[in-house]
């Protein structure tokens, strides 16, 4: 009680209007958000142009150190700010907006404009694992919002991407980056052809994404949707994804995420993993996808482990609710993926996996492929009422079956395909 009588002190000789960084209300953070995307965010707030650093809106003009000085004066402001963004074409180069920030309550960007990325890899010193293009760090309290676009111009450099030749390959730069970011909305934007992920999201903390739309052609390489790690607190609702990987990919580290309400296609579904890539790998809990819907994918909802010796966990997962439209691979667990010249078995351990009301149709034969490690057998794993049609070729003489192997599952209602024997 005493610590929480300090905080709300502190809290009321910072705030001014807005509302405390010491206690996260979500629910007056998306009304904020969605207020900013018009503006309307109330006197006391001050907006910080990027046209008044001067910025240029012509879509010729690199921006990037106007759009860096309008960060770090609106992020140094001691009351409440608004980075804006208005309308217009702006070119810009990898930026890196990092706090902490002195403002009192969650600092504003407002996207209104179309934001385009420098195509030419020279910007971007060693790729994405060095360099993506516009990066937030070490900030408490943020909105992203506006009806604005992120453009990352992925399609002059897709053809660098080499990931499918190499395993430790370079991933070339996310669009937008989070890394040690707390108390985060992301809400309204767009973003089209990133060069590598569209979001990424890594060491960060109660974070929403609301009413998003990712685009990039199907067979754009490793352009994850939103990627995330090492992040608790992440809630994704009402967003489009189309992209040419997973749609949501959530690997160590990501605990008590959320996904409902999302659209997926085309895309790799929703992924778990790839796990076990890393020595000392933190575990993977609190998983729910929920509402959602899948078409044409590539898998539908997957959990995906390497064959190699460095062990972790995970559990607690929850697919419900779900239609799928002509998924190939609707329900996959591969704890052999990427590696199989490898002969050890996977030591990560996946149980309480609860498949529940997923509907629709596949376009694969084997509808539910449970793969599991024959070292740690997958444990606690549940169907319940899952009722897909075959929708593939209609010349394929197979059975519509499941496959399982060292897994051990539990059926409840209604199950087409057939469970395993």
């Amino acid at each position: 009680m005493a610590a929480f009588a300090i905080v709300m002190m502190v809290c009321l000789v910072l705030i001014h209007g807005g509302q405390c960084k010491g206690i996260f209300n979500a629910a007056e953070a998306l009304h904020k958000a969605k207020d900013a995307e018009n503006g309307d965010v109330g006197p006391d707030v001050k907006a910080f142009n990027v046209l008044d650093y001067g910025a240029k809106p012509d879509g010729k003009t690199d921006t990037s150190i106007n759009f860096r000085r309008t960060f770090e004066a609106a992020c140094n402001f001691h009351g409440d700010a608004m980075m804006v963004i208005p309308e217009g074409e702006f070119l810009m180069g990898p930026v890196l907006f990092s706090g902490p920030c002195s403002n009192p309550s969650l600092l504003i960007i407002q996207v209104n404009g179309i934001v385009k990325a420098q195509s030419n890899m020279a910007y971007y010193r060693g790729g994405g694992d060095d360099t993506d293009w516009i990066t937030f760090q070490a900030i408490d309290g943020l909105i992203v919002s506006g009806r604005g676009t992120f453009h990352g111009q992925g399609s002059q450099v897709w053809g660098f991407n080499d990931c499918a030749r190499k395993s430790n390959c370079v991933r070339l730069p996310a669009t937008l980056k989070f890394i040690k970011v707390t108390d985060a909305i992301i809400r309204g934007i767009k973003s089209i052809d990133p060069k590598g992920f569209h979001i990424m999201i890594s060491m960060s903390r109660n974070f929403r994404i609301f009413s998003v739309d990712l685009q990039a052609p199907g067979d754009s390489p490793n352009t994850d949707g939103i990627h995330m790690s090492k992040s608790d607190l992440v809630k994704i609702s009402k967003t489009v994804i189309a992209t040419g990987d997973d749609c949501v990919s959530m690997i160590h580290g990501s605990t008590n995420i959320s996904i409902k309400k999302v659209i997926c296609g085309p895309g790799h579904g929703f992924s778990i993993g790839s796990l076990g890539h890393y020595d000392d790998e933190a575990d993977v809990s609190g998983i729910i996808v929920k509402n959602c819907s899948l078409r044409e994918t590539d898998n539908g909802v997957r959990i995906k482990t390497y064959k190699t010796d460095s062990p972790s966990k995970a559990s607690g997962i929850i697919f419900q609710d779900l239609i799928m439209t002509r998924v190939r691979n609707p329900i996959i667990i591969d704890q052999e993926y990427g590696n199989t010249k490898y002969s050890q078995p996977s030591k990560v351990r996946i149980s309480d996996v609860h498949y529940i009301n997923i509907r629709g149709t596949s376009a694969s034969k084997v509808a539910v492929d449970l793969l599991c490690s024959a070292s740690n057998p997958c444990q606690g794993i549940h169907l319940d009422n899952v009722n897909l049609q075959y929708a593939g070729p209609p010349n394929d003489d197979m059975p519509f079956s499941s496959n399982c192997r060292n897994a051990r599952v539990a059926y409840h209602g209604f199950q087409s395909p057939p469970p395993c024997r």
